[in-house]
């Protein structure tokens, strides 16, 4: 049994440098100067404590690797590239291999079911970045993060044990949940911020718009009659697995959003954050304007290129109240 890991980012990168570092048999699959780097030096995994490279063949398309019937994907890219990447593992010949979602938000998993049968939700809290071609940043101790595991929609098999027990051998905190999706939810209405910290930049108060946005969407998921774990506020995993240290010489620029505005990447996944609230409104009768503003907002910035931190607090309260949107006195 191997991991393939698809997408050797931030969180592919630390979650399949750990899974080789603890024994575990890797392949990635990655683009460019990265999978040129990782398979000709390894992947360095960078940590508070210490450093350890991680050697594991990269390829650059499914087609290269010999599936076997019992390996593990996991889908760690962003969700704006999971339709090509799906197709690509379905040319490769993927078929019963279960497919895991390492994702922000809740539109992957049922782009995988349409396509293949053993699909599988996972809940990452990692913070990690990128500094070079072949390196990965985790500044979380004593776990890289916390893996929240189980099958879509829901349930669990043995396929989400095998994953949690590999896991935790590789220092990172995992528990399978037949609700599985109440833990993505729950994700989903923090990762809600993210736009906002592209926007503004990491660590500006934005309390009032942070409030609005996530208002609207605890009103969505209610309307939808969709159940979520707060999974910032009630989970005593989060101050016994995962607590923020610096790593020296590594400055910290945020979530994967401002990640991506950083890299220039051209692409965010607002859309299928903000703009999974805003099309849940849309279809349940319940009005997300904020979230469905931010959403084209932050796809403008990726498209021109605009680094984070380009509109100041009253700046971009401005542009919302020119929208009309309404926000808390």
């Amino acid at each position: 049994m191997k991991f393939v890991i698809y997408g050797v980012g931030a969180i592919g990168g630390a979650i399949g440098a750990a899974l080789s570092l603890s024994g575990a048999e890797v392949v990635g699959i990655a683009r460019g100067a990265r999978q040129a780097a990782i398979a000709e030096r390894g992947l360095l995994l960078r940590t508070p404590d210490d450093a350890r490279r991680a050697r594991f063949p990269c390829v650059s398309d499914p087609a290269e690797i010999a599936f076997g019937p019992e390996d593990a994907i996991l889908l760690t890219m962003k969700t704006q590239d999971t339709l090509a990447a799906l197709m690509r593992l379905r040319s490769a010949g993927v078929t019963g291999q279960p497919i895991f979602c390492v994702q922000n938000g809740v539109s992957n998993e049922p782009l995988a079911l349409r396509r293949f049968a053993e699909v599988h939700a996972v809940t990452v809290r990692m913070p990690t970045f990128v500094t070079a071609p072949d390196d990965v940043c985790a500044f979380s101790v004593p776990k890289h993060g916390i893996c929240d595991i189980g099958r879509y929609p829901s349930g669990s098999n043995a396929h989400d044990d095998r994953l949690a027990e590999a896991l935790r051998r590789a220092d990172i905190g995992a528990d399978v949940w037949p609700d599985v999706m109440a833990w993505k939810h729950g994700k989903l209405l923090f990762n809600l911020h993210n736009a906002l910290e592209a926007i503004l930049g990491r660590g500006v108060d934005c309390a009032r718009l942070h409030a609005c946005v996530r208002a609207e969407g605890e009103a969505v998921l209610r309307a939808a009659g969709i159940a979520w774990h707060p999974v910032e506020s009630v989970d005593p995993r989060r101050d016994a697995m995962m607590r923020f240290r610096p790593i020296d010489g590594v400055s910290y620029d945020g979530g994967s959003t401002t990640q991506s505005l950083v890299r220039g990447a051209g692409s965010v996944e607002t859309d299928y954050i903000n703009g999974e609230i805003a099309l849940l409104g849309r279809l349940h009768g319940v009005a997300a304007p904020l979230n469905g503003f931010l959403a084209d907002l932050v796809a403008d910035f990726a498209e021109r290129r605009v680094r984070p931190g380009s509109l100041g607090n009253a700046e971009l309260e401005a542009r919302v109240a020119a929208r009309g949107i309404a926000l808390p006195a």
